[in-house]
């Protein structure tokens, strides 16, 4: 493996293992340089639903699906606005219908901001495949008779 270092005086930094910022981490420390914005304010700070849906949209164009869903799928809905959790859930249910397709084909909604894409897997065992805002993860089986709410995901909402 070939790797090119930066000589610096006496030191050298391997620019290869150095992860890469993202532009919002770059300008949040240039504003801290320049004593407009606290350092500690952005470092220590949870990202917003914003910056997560954000983030999630920039993954989907670079084609890393579960990526997405996955940022998606810890977004703290209750600091988040009505607007950014209507916003959360449309961009969520698009992402499932690209990744699963007609593989999850049941919606489970919890509330406001909080839903679960659902796979059959016969004997009215569903499993979860996505979650958007709830503690459940994917992989888990949960029983169909026990869900209230639930929904065709084709299906308009």
């Amino acid at each position: 493996m070939t790797t090119a270092t930066l000589a610096a005086g006496n030191r050298t930094m391997d620019t290869v293992d150095r992860p890469r910022r993202s532009l919002e981490e770059l300008v949040d420390q240039l504003l801290a340089a320049m004593g407009l914005r606290d350092e500690t304010e952005t470092t220590t700070a949870e990202p917003t639903a914003t910056r997560s849906i954000h983030e999630a949209r920039r993954l989907r164009q670079t084609g890393d699906v579960d990526s997405a869903l996955a940022v998606l799928g810890g977004v703290d809905v209750a600091q988040a606005t009505q607007r950014e959790v209507r916003w959360a859930f449309s961009e969520w249910k698009g992402l499932v219908k690209r990744r699963f397709g007609d593989r999850a084909s049941a919606l489970y909604t919890q509330g406001a901001g909080r839903a679960a894409a659902l796979a059959p897997l016969g004997n009215g065992t569903l499993e979860v495949v996505a979650t958007l805002g709830m503690r459940w993860r994917p992989g888990k089986l949960v029983s169909e008779r026990s869900l209230r709410g639930l929904r065709p995901l084709a299906g308009g909402s």
